[in-house]
Formats: C-alpha cells, structure tokens, sequence
C-alpha cells in the first residue's frame, strides 16, 4: 500500500500540529524534508528534535518534534511518524504538501484506522469505537467507547461465535459421517447450545435501550401554550441566554437545540414554538414542527403557567403526551399564584407533576431528577462494556437470534440436519459484520467516511 499523510489536529490555531504519515516508505519520505539535531538510527517509540525543510531549496520550514513508529509496532501496523509541529494552519499545510511532494499521498478519511482493521490490528467494531471515543458528548460515553475500543464487546462476540461454530463442527461430522447415526444426540446438544447462545443474544439486545441513551442522548421536547415559559427554562438549564424571552406570545417559532449533560447523560434539549391556533402560515409551519417533536422524543417537557387557568390548548397538551415519556412542570411558582396544582386532569394525567420557577432557576434539580428516574440513568452499568450502543450491530444481532431461533424451530419439527446448518451458518455471518469478518466492502467505506481526516 502507498504511504500515506495527513493532518492530524482540528482546523484552526493551536499551540501544536500534528501531521501523520504510515507506510513502507514512511521515513524516506521523511529523511528528504527533516533534518534532526542528533543524527542516527531510527528507534521505535523514539523522538527526534529537528526541523523541516523545503526539499528543493532547503528552506526552513519550522522547527519539529518527530515521533517514530516501526513496523509493525505502530497504530497502524506500518512504519509510522508523527511530525509534531507549531499548530499554525499555514505551516502545517506547508508540512503535508512537502510530504505529498516527496512519494506520500494524502489520507482519506479514517485511512489509518482502516488501516489498522484490515492489517489485523482491531477488528471493525474497534475501529467504530474510535470515531465514538472522538464524538463521545459526556464522560460516560466516552468510557463505554474506551471499553469498546480496548475489546471488551468483540471477546463477547466472539465467544458467541465460537459456540456457534462449535454446534457447526458437530453437524459437519454428524453428515460427514452418517453411518454411526449420531444425528440426534448432535440435534439435542445443539439445541442446548442454542438456546444458551439466544440468552447471550437476546441480552446484548436489550443492553441497545441503554447504549442508545449512552450514544444518542435523551431526545427532549419542551413543548407549552406561548408565554407558559419553555424558553425561559431553556436558559435555566443551560445556564445562558440561549433563548430569547419576550412578553410578547409567539416569540419562538423555530426550534432551538442544544445538548446538556445530565447525571452523566447527554439530552438534546429542543424548544418548541408554543401550541396554539397559528395567527399565520409561520407559526404554523413551527407549531407542527412541536407536535412532530412530541412524537418522536424520547423525553417531553411539559410546561404550564401555573398562574392561569388550564386552557383548551393546554387540554391538547395532556392528550398529546397521555402515552409518552413525559413530566408536566407547573412554572411561575415565584408568583405564588398556582392554580393548576389542584387541577384534576394534571393530578390524573399519571405524569410526574413539578413546580418550577424558570425566572429563578428553582426546582430545576427535581427535574434533573425524574428524568434519571425515567430512564434508569442510575442503574447504568458500563464497567463490563457488554452492551451495544450501535444500531448496526443492534441490527446484525437481531437477525442472527431470527436465525438461531429458525433453525430451532427447524430441529423441532425433525428436519434433516443439513437443512438446520443454514440458518446456523447465517446468523455466524451477521455477528461476523459486527467485527468484520464477514462485512461487505461497501460497508466498510460507509464506516470510515464518517472518520475525520488523519484518523
């Protein structure tokens, strides 16, 4: 394979660039633009002082750091550098182009990850958990991606493979050899297996609940009547004026997103236009925008002034989130005027019923915590790293318990063994997507587009 470069480090200005190479002819790329301090042999783990130069008229460049990597002890498998210099986006590019000058090519996204998969370093599941660890968007997502990342869910899929593959040698002997008619002792012990393997399954199944929580956040809609105060409780979550807050009804008629880590959670927090009979084709547009909110949250917020009387468009409010998760916040309590507390359809909604004052940032925490109550938050595991968070492999571990439990049902009304061994064999190659065993190319260019360049 070519060598490769890229830069490392995010766009802008920063203390220190990175700029990247792997490949066979990773360093005499290098030797024809660095010129170290200290001459000598190249050492693994190693790095030099030095500085780079223009190879054409030996004109400084800037002066570096260069981190070395041999083969095959590298991110990548390959001989590897990392050129470490002033984070400056000018000089950086100045870097790449004389490393592209002189044999390296430039990187596509994620080619050293997709490297580092198909030369046998991770396996595909791995290398997704990268591109979580770089995208993580709380501290607990990023510990699920790091355990992801340093294998724990691929040792479990592949000792579900295993014994997947040990009922396979059992069926291949038994019609290999048919003449000691071993048939039914090998269709009982792989039914036993089976069953033991869906257990496996069907855990890491339901475990997607959680890791989709982990991954994705709480998807949360803060709906109400105009002036009930919905952007106001924005800003208080947030702790900023994200929102603007008028007197005047209708001010919001767009949505306003933003996420917020709670009990170590991210929620995608999402205010709405209030819901009310549209004035004009505007609000209109934003007041379905609302109720398409509603319902595909996760989470809704339901938000009422409490110093009025409860209003037909309030009404709607209780019947749009009658069968969602949801908690109804009573605000304005700072004006000690509640007149809804007592309100018979709010009290028998079957919704956790919360008074807040927007305005002065109370019951705020009580709101923090329904939702962890909701959703288990504290009751979250991640230690074992044994749970998906990835609807990909969500997918391929649904399809293989359909295959494990046809092929079940296949032994229970006596089919010929070899007609079981395919829906075995199939639900072998949906857990072999997961790690990328038995994953098409075009996937795996999906995967890696996602990757930022120099990754």
């Amino acid at each position: 394979m070519s060598t490769i470069a890229a830069i490392s480090t995010a766009p802008g200005i920063g203390g220190i660039g990175i700029i990247r190479m792997s490949g066979e002819e990773c360093f005499e790329v290098l030797n024809k633009i660095f010129i170290p301090k200290n001459k000598g042999k190249i050492e693994s783990y190693k790095i030099k002082y030095g500085k780079i130069v223009n190879s054409e008229n030996g004109e400084e460049i800037d002066e570096v750091l260069v981190s070395y990597f041999i083969a095959p002890k590298s991110y990548t498998t390959e001989n590897m550098c990392e050129i470490n210099s002033h984070g400056g986006i000018v000089v950086m590019n100045k870097i790449l182009e004389q490393c592209l000058k002189n044999g390296a090519v430039l990187a596509e996204p994620g080619e050293f990850t997709k490297r580092a998969f198909l030369n046998g370093r991770i396996d595909l599941l791995q290398a997704e958990a990268v591109i979580d660890v770089i995208n993580a968007k709380s501290s607990i997502e990023a510990k699920a991606s790091v355990n992801q990342l340093r294998g724990t869910l691929s040792q479990k899929i592949n000792s579900i493979k295993q014994k997947i593959i040990d009922i396979m040698v059992d069926i291949e002997a038994s019609i290999d050899y048919p003449e000691y008619d071993v048939e039914e002792v090998t269709n009982e012990k792989a039914r036993a297996s089976i069953e033991d393997i869906l257990n496996d399954l069907k855990k890491l199944e339901n475990s997607f609940d959680d890791g989709k929580i982990i991954r994705e956040g709480i998807k949360t809609a803060i709906i109400g009547t105009p002036n009930a105060g919905k952007s106001s409780l924005l800003n208080a979550i947030l702790d900023e004026e994200r929102a603007i807050v008028t007197d005047i009804e209708g001010t919001t008629r767009d949505t306003i997103e933003e996420f917020i880590t709670i009990r170590g959670i991210p929620l995608k927090l999402i205010d709405t236009a209030g819901i009310r009979k549209a004035k004009d084709e505007v609000e209109k547009i934003g007041i379905e925008k609302s109720k398409e909110y509603v319902r595909n949250s996760d989470l809704i917020i339901a938000i009422f002034d409490a110093t009025k009387e409860l209003q037909q468009d309030d009404i709607e409010i209780l019947e749009m989130i009658k069968n969602k998760n949801a908690i109804i916040v009573l605000n304005k309590e700072d004006l000690n005027q509640n007149r809804l507390n007592k309100e018979e359809k709010i009290l028998k909604s079957g919704k956790k019923v919360i008074s807040i004052s927007a305005l002065k940032k109370t019951g705020i925490e009580e709101i923090y915590d329904e939702v962890a109550r909701l959703f288990n938050i504290n009751k979250i595991e991640i230690e074992d790293g044994e749970f998906i968070t990835n609807i990909r492999h969500k997918n391929s571990i649904t399809n293989a318990i359909k295959k494990l439990e046809k092929a079940e049902k296949t032994m229970l009304d006596n089919m010929p063994i070899d007609i079981i061994s395919i829906d075995i064999k199939e639900a072998l190659e949906e857990l072999g997507k997961i790690t990328g065993d038995s994953v098409s190319e075009d996937i795996i260019k999906e995967i890696f587009k996602k990757f930022c360049l120099g990754k």
